[in-house]
């Protein structure tokens, strides 16, 4: 089976470098590009998965729980699409679920695996990780600043500008009115 690149990538991070603020902006991207208008797309519910893992290992266990809990939501009547991602739906539910009710509780957050039910789309990500110096399943280095508090480190400095701008177009607009 084929898969795109970008869910490639997606499990890579999932599952390799645990660096689930990437698999975030990387599905989010391919999602913008494929069903822009599908609030309630697979891809989305992939996204929050990832979102709901950046959160709890945070230490954000309500916001995880409350992403984790729509991710679940989304998906369950997506099972046809988690099959043709080499995904297993029934585990996956399962997984989504025993993990949601452990970010319920004051247990600390876990690395999980995705079920993946296509034994080649493991080995091409094995692979993947191998290639970049990643081991396939490891659990997250709690220690690494950069994936546990990505957020804090990127450069915003576009998002900034643009918010000015947007403002300075809004007082213009005041200011020429009559």
């Amino acid at each position: 089976m084929n898969y795109a690149e970008d869910y490639l990538s997606f499990l890579f991070h999932f599952h390799g470098t645990r660096d689930y603020f990437e698999c975030h902006e990387i599905l989010e991207e391919y999602w913008k590009e494929t069903a822009p208008k599908e609030r309630d797309s697979h891809w989305v519910g992939l996204i929050q998965i990832a979102v709901a893992l950046y959160h709890d290992r945070r230490g954000n266990k309500k916001g995880a729980a409350r992403t984790l809990s729509k991710a679940l939501s989304n998906l369950h009547s997506k099972k046809t699409e988690l099959l043709k991602l080499g995904l297993d739906p029934e585990r996956l539910f399962k997984l989504l679920e025993d993990t949601h009710e452990r970010m319920l509780s004051p247990k600390p957050y876990e690395s999980i695996n995705l079920p993946i039910s296509d034994q080649s789309l493991i080995e091409k990500c094995q692979s993947m990780c191998l290639h970049e110096g990643y081991i396939w399943g490891a659990d997250s280095d709690m220690a690494n600043s950069s994936i546990v508090d990505k957020h804090l480190m990127r450069d915003r400095s576009d998002v900034i500008s643009e918010r000015a701008r947007q403002l300075s177009l809004r007082k213009t607009r005041m200011e020429d009115r009559p």
